[in-house]
């Protein structure tokens, strides 16, 4: 019987007149300099716009998102970590990390964010991974349970000491999404100042321009660069609790290229509840009505001519007839919500049943004590 029941449904229809769109057909007034770049929705992980966006290539110091999320992540934050010679001689950037001396891991991981030290990402490695080789091995391990396909890691601050270290713009869109989720992350990357107290007092200044001077709606991010991946830049914005991430990997005009991007998306799209938490309103059948709920809500950014091109879709699994609707109890879920655009999904929502309360028959005795129970409590307030 249950096979049967999965094989019919009641479906309903909520249908807006379909236009011709696609995903990045809205149109914009400008070019991106970069080789490769993404504009992703953080909430939803929408691709917004992209540009050779699974291309993998270098990344240089972006690769400290990485490195940063997780330190965060390892609860050693409030740990000393006792400088190694190894980390004071890294070349390239540098928060001047002398061997030997002792500094928190949440300052070095400041360090790294806001200066893009190097020698803070060897002495946070060497910590948090037991080794460089160790925390590399984290850093892979990390990324292949986020899905980012086209990312490997060598090392823990993207200098190009190896031939195959790199990712793409897309995956490190996704890295970005995951962090952004941390909130002692946020923190550190949106901070503009920070001062590090311990053995050497050090004042940092966040190289992130558009965080700190050209962009009012940055949250924060990562700038890099090396001699052969050019300048790489992640950085988030929001406007309207509308949140976006953009990546771009070598691009001459990167600070350009951010603000071209979150301009044109806070102008065109916005974040919709297309399914609310909840009942679920429009059911008319007699036994689901008032009785199906959405677990969490469906928020997604859309365009104008998009929410005209809007379909939704309620699928539940049939009804019990009436002979058999006392004893029923239908399976969980019990049905879900498609939504699309021009015929495409966007995505979709489980259905979950919420029986009704059914009142408990009580017998002779059970009201007796009732009745004796409200006389007893009426003449003790006499």
């Amino acid at each position: 019987m249950g096979k049967k029941l999965g094989l019919i449904v009641i479906a309903m229809f909520l249908i807006i007149p379909i236009l011709p769109l696609h995903a990045h057909a809205e149109q914009r007034n400008f070019s991106v300099s970069a080789q490769a770049a993404v504009l992703i929705e953080q909430e939803s992980g929408r691709v917004l716009y992209g540009k050779n966006e699974h291309a993998p290539l270098r990344i240089a110091s972006i690769t400290k998102i990485m490195t940063a999320i997780l330190a965060i992540e390892s609860g050693k934050m409030e740990e000393m970590v006792k400088v190694s010679s190894r980390a004071e001689g890294t070349e390239g950037s540098s928060i001047y990390l002398r061997s030997g001396e002792e500094i928190k891991l949440k300052d070095l991981v400041y360090g790294l964010m806001l200066r893009s030290g190097n020698d803070s990402a060897v002495a946070i490695a060497e910590h948090v991974g037991g080794s460089l080789e160790g925390f590399v091995y984290l850093m892979n391990e990390k990324a292949g349970q986020l899905g980012m396909n086209n990312t490997m890691f060598q090392n823990p601050h993207g200098l190009d000491d190896h031939e195959d270290h790199y990712s793409s713009a897309y995956d490190m869109g996704i890295l970005t999404q995951y962090a952004m989720d941390n909130e002692m992350y946020r923190d550190i990357s949106s901070t503009k100042n920070y001062r590090s107290e311990g053995d050497q007092i050090r004042v940092w200044h966040n190289k992130n321009r558009l965080l700190t001077e050209l962009y009012k709606y940055s949250t924060g991010g990562k700038t890099g660069y090396t001699k052969r991946a050019k300048r790489t830049l992640v950085s988030t914005a929001e406007k309207d609790d509308e949140k976006l991430i953009a990546v771009t990997l070598n691009a001459p005009s990167d600070w350009h290229d951010h603000m071209n991007l979150f301009n044109w998306a806070f102008e065109t799209y916005d974040s919709e509840v297309l399914v609310e938490e909840g009942i679920q309103q429009g059911i008319e059948d007699e036994f689901y009505k008032d009785h199906v709920y959405a677990p969490y809500a469906f928020k997604y950014p859309l365009s104008q001519s998009e929410q005209e091109s809007l379909s939704k879709e309620v699928t539940l699994y049939k009804p019990p007839s009436e002979e058999r609707k006392d004893n029923y109890v239908p399976p969980q879920p019990v049905g879900k919500v498609e939504l699309f655009i021009n015929n495409e999904e966007i995505g979709q929502v489980p259905l979950l049943y919420d029986p009704p309360k059914i009142e408990e028959k009580k017998g002779f005795w059970t009201r007796f004590l009732d009745l004796f129970s409200l006389t007893i409590g009426v003449r003790s307030s006499d």
